[in-house]
């Protein structure tokens, strides 16, 4: 087969912040990696190399594709998604706008992993894991197919930020995450920046969201900074307020859509390590949003985290606080018609889905 270097300008790293080409393989990072120094933590940094919502693009009349990475920690397949098609929802089998998920491939012992595809000239996306270290070494074609660079996806741009519940280790597979889903449903590029335990309201990520093309923005705010006690009460509107205000200034008239934490019946009235109950958490979310928009930002909108997955959907919890598969498809099946709805211009100010008491 003809080897194609993991560095080589045919491939197109969609949904990347950044990408590092080392000596003999390259990697996408989800924060500017000539900077990391900048962004301080380990795990952050860690997360931010790992490729949630990354594709490889190109553009082949090969039947097959294989290629071999440097992985730690992949638990996911790769998703291979080929051509477009036609205007549709964010269906359980990952179809969509996006094309057609034509496999779903595991990547083996060795780093390898092999795909057939169908015949003609095509766009083929690479969907790569969502969590776990992936360092591309190269891909490979049949002799004799050629390969071209392909357009990067052309449609609104999507940009999510969040904590695990946004990178979705827990989903069945790359297109299978609700960023993913919602993305693929109506058509957007996306970039995520769920980052699992991470979403502190890092005034430097603030920046890079500020600075990232947006057309509508999603953000879930809330449950890393009661899970590990980020702020008080006194402390976290400010920070809720700085963080949202940063993002606004690169966005000006963009639709930013804050989601505040899902239900976690446990966690509800317990105390976290700063003082303060998960309800207090989303109540402090809400009003951030709403002192905003009382200030004249009418393009900042709020979705309760219960409206996306409430109590009564316990069950879609595989541990009381992260999504399955199932719970996954859900988010996206409830944030799908709230972003089209802002995309078209019907969502002015306020609460899209009021707070439920």
């Amino acid at each position: 087969m003809r080897e194609i270097r993991a560095d080589d300008d045919v491939l197109t790293w969609a949904g990347a912040v950044s990408v590092e080409h080392g000596p003999r393989w390259s990697r996408a990072w989800r924060l500017p990696h000539d900077r990391i120094g900048l962004f301080p933590g380990g795990a952050l940094r860690s997360r931010a190399a790992m490729p949630a919502g990354v594709r490889l693009v190109l553009g082949t009349d090969a039947r097959r594709l294989a290629g071999f990475a440097a992985v730690q920690g992949v638990e996911v397949p790769l998703d291979v998604v080929v051509d477009g098609g036609g205007p549709g929802g964010a269906g359980s089998d990952g179809a969509g706008p996006g094309g057609a998920v034509v496999a779903s491939v595991p990547v083996g012992p060795d780093g390898g992993f092999a795909m057939e595809l169908p015949p003609g000239d095509k766009r083929v996306e690479v969907w790569l894991p969502q969590f776990g270290t992936f360092r591309l070494l190269s891909l490979a074609i049949d002799d004799g197919a050629r390969v071209w660079p392909a357009r990067g996806p052309s449609g609104p741009r999507l940009v999510t930020y969040g904590s695990s519940l946004t990178q979705c280790r827990q989903a069945a597979s790359p297109t299978r995450t609700w960023p993913a889903l919602v993305a693929r449903g109506l058509g957007l590029d996306l970039t995520c920046l769920g980052f699992a335990g991470e979403a502190h309201l890092d005034p430097m990520v603030a920046r890079v969201l500020r600075d990232l093309p947006a057309d509508v923005v999603v953000a879930c705010l809330g449950i890393n900074v009661y899970g590990a006690g980020t702020f008080t009460e006194r402390s976290l509107l400010p920070a809720l307020l700085g963080f949202l205000s940063t993002v606004r200034d690169g966005h000006p008239g963009v639709p930013v859509l804050v989601v505040s934490p899902v239900a976690s019946p446990r966690r509800e009235d317990a105390v976290g390590p700063a003082g303060l109950t998960l309800a207090q958490v989303r109540d402090q979310v809400a009003d951030a949003v709403g002192l905003l928009t009382a200030h004249g930002d009418p393009d900042l909108h709020l979705l309760d985290g219960r409206a996306v997955l409430g109590p009564e959907h316990a069950h879609l919890l595989a541990d009381g606080l992260h999504p399955g598969p199932e719970g996954y498809a859900h988010m996206a099946s409830v944030i799908v018609p709230v972003v089209r709805e802002l995309l078209a211009g019907r969502g002015v100010g306020g609460a899209v889905v009021p707070s439920r008491s």
